[in-house]
């Protein structure tokens, strides 16, 4: 069983599962290409997966369940967000119970704050995640999209320690702009999650990552991946077992403190 986001037993990289599944797919089939992909990536050692109930309204979170059921839960790391509609203290706890049934699960080891509601106050969202903690529902807190002061808040309201982890969108597109919060979140003690890593597939043609990559004979996706490695979790996603492989592989480059620099202050 893991003991929280900072295990050193989770891999450095997670698989996201946004848009893995669709709202109008049909029903699920034990020969799903989504599925076996999920089931595939955690066979090859990927043991933190990235779901909320927004995704496929609430399809992913069954895709995930039965991916996870082939395997020892204790082994698997599971973050699920709750979205903002639903951070009101009944509705949070309506949420999450129905998060573990899609899951078929008995917690969650992380659970976020999808996104700020601009309507249900912080505190009362946050006094619910706890709850829920102690009841043994959730294992850990975090949010996402949460920006510097009202991560802040979310500290003031939980306490010390309480809040593990900020998702946020990081890739080399948006990572001077958020270098921040990322000095933020380290001086908080609070991870920080990347969602989008690969931008999308836009920066895998860069010419200066596509030289570092050469040097290390390796892809410019792994690059980028074991580069944000540096300052996050990063959770790509990914249906193509190739392309798992890919991801995989990435946390084995063995980039220098001068390349990591270099790429700190080129982007």
């Amino acid at each position: 069983m893991f003991t929280g986001i900072y295990d050193e037993r989770l891999f450095p990289i997670g698989l996201g599962t946004y848009g893995l599944v669709g709202v109008q797919a049909g029903p699920l089939s034990s020969g799903d290409k989504h599925l076996e992909a999920v089931k595939y990536a955690i066979s090859s050692g990927i043991n933190v997966i990235d779901t909320a109930e927004m995704y496929g309204e609430g399809r992913t979170e069954e895709l995930v369940g039965r991916a996870i059921s082939s395997f020892r839960r204790d082994d698997i790391f599971i973050i699920s967000k709750v979205w903002p509609s639903n951070l009101e203290r009944k509705k949070l706890f309506s949420s999450a119970e129905a998060s573990l049934k899609r899951l078929g699960t008995n917690y969650i080891d992380l659970y976020l704050i999808h996104w700020p509601s601009q309507t249900v106050p912080l505190d009362e969202s946050i006094s619910a995640m706890l709850e829920l903690r102690d009841r043994g529902v959730i294992r850990e807190i975090g949010v996402s999209n949460f920006d510097n002061g009202l991560l802040d808040q979310a500290l003031d309201y939980a306490g010390r320690g309480k809040i593990v982890a900020n998702e946020i969108e990081l890739n080399f597109s948006n990572f001077a702009r958020s270098r921040e919060t990322l000095e933020h979140c380290r001086s908080k003690g609070v991870r920080v999650i990347a969602y989008s890593p690969l931008s999308r597939g836009r920066i895998s043609h860069n010419s200066g990552v596509q030289q570092i990559a050469q040097k290390y004979g390796a892809t410019s996706v792994q690059v980028i991946l074991r580069f944000l490695i540096e300052f996050s979790l990063p959770i790509p996603k990914s249906s193509n077992p190739e392309h798992i492989d890919e991801i995989v592989g990435a946390a084995r480059v063995p980039l220098t403190e001068e390349v990591v620099d270099l790429l700190t202050h080129k982007f």
